[in-house]
């Protein structure tokens, strides 16, 4: 249950007196004296905060950062937060807005001002939240379109979206200069999901074909990419366009290689999206370790030495790295596999 409101303002009285204005029975009030400490808070009380309330000038970290802190972790998408000041310019409230703040508190405080900001923020924040949701059912909807035309891959975009997810979180740790922060690691692997959505074009004699096909067969297949795309775009307005263009470019490349030898666009190196470079590893190994109509399900150890050797096609060599630092978490999501 939400029940928690955090204030860092940095001076007694005044956390005090918001405080007081907020307190009720069913509100807890939390208070941070500095900005090192509202962080902490943050992170620890996350799941209970319903709000936080935030003063720029702060001791030890000052509002901006912690607002640039919560926007890397994600958790400015968990919680809505309030700046507490006197009137600024409008230039310092864009640089707020920008780095996720919800609305402002202007002193000198009223009970009634207080208390219906934070109201409406609150309100707004978690409705948005519930839609978002709902959002994100429709994506996992569509996603599974495809697959249960094929009941061999009636798992698929759930492997993708947690192999997507391993690779990318190792490759923040060990790569930070790709700038993955924990809500960019979130939005690929949920975006992951829509990688294949293309392939409810392909026909069905087609797509469930268990021989080999033939080269105009195979070639549109390979359209699955492009003709994903082109649902996408009729579908402007059902998510933010960050989002969007995430799934956008991982489901027209994630058949990319790194060395121009894939498709539809043979790009090459790092003109391959990053997104898309981490679904394309997901989306080989998962293909190896399970039954497709065309092929019995490697081993996990086949599978691995295929991709580490190049014979799957050649992959960004850092990607490929965290995936073999990765081996176990990912091979431990095939309990059942050999």
């Amino acid at each position: 249950m939400r029940d928690t409101i955090l204030i860092a303002d940095g001076l007694a009285a005044e956390k005090t007196e918001i405080g007081e204005l907020l307190r009720d029975d069913e509100t807890r009030i939390l208070e941070a004296e500095d900005g090192e400490q509202a962080l902490a808070l943050i992170g620890e009380r996350l799941g209970s905060l319903k709000a936080v309330l935030l003063k720029l000038i702060l001791p030890k970290v000052d509002g901006l950062k912690i607002l640039e802190t919560m926007r890397e972790k994600g958790w400015d998408e968990e919680v809505p937060v309030l700046i507490i000041d006197r009137p600024g310019s409008v230039a310092v409230e864009n640089k707020c807005l920008d780095r996720g703040a919800t609305d402002f508190i202007q002193k000198p405080f009223t009970e009634k001002a207080v208390r219906q900001r934070v109201q409406l923020a609150v309100r707004s924040f978690f409705v948005s939240e519930e839609i978002n949701a709902g959002k994100k059912n429709i994506i996992d909807a569509m996603a599974n379109i495809a697959e249960y035309r094929n009941m061999d891959m009636k798992e698929h975009a759930k492997n993708i979206e947690a192999i997507t997810k391993i690779l990318a979180c190792e490759l923040a740790s060990e790569f930070p200069e790709y700038g993955l922060t924990d809500r960019r690691i979130e939005l690929i692997s949920s975006a992951s999901v829509l990688h294949d959505i293309g392939k409810i074009t392909i026909p069905d004699a087609m797509l469930m074909k268990p021989g080999k096909m033939t080269k105009e067969e195979y070639e549109f297949m390979e359209s699955h990419t492009t003709k994903g795309c082109e649902i996408l775009e009729q579908m402007e307005g059902v998510w933010d366009k960050e989002y969007a263009d995430t799934c956008y470019e991982i489901c027209r490349s994630h058949h990319e290689r790194y060395d121009g030898n894939g498709y539809p666009d043979r790009l090459t190196g790092d003109d391959i999206p990053l997104s898309a470079q981490l679904v394309s590893v997901a989306d080989v190994y998962d293909a190896l370790v399970n039954d497709r109509v065309y092929k019995k399900a490697y081993s996990k150890e086949r599978s691995y030495d295929m991709i580490v050797s190049g014979e799957c096609g050649m992959f960004n060599p850092r990607i490929l790295d965290c995936f073999i630092k990765s081996r176990e978490k990912i091979e431990a999501l095939y309990p059942e596999a050999q």
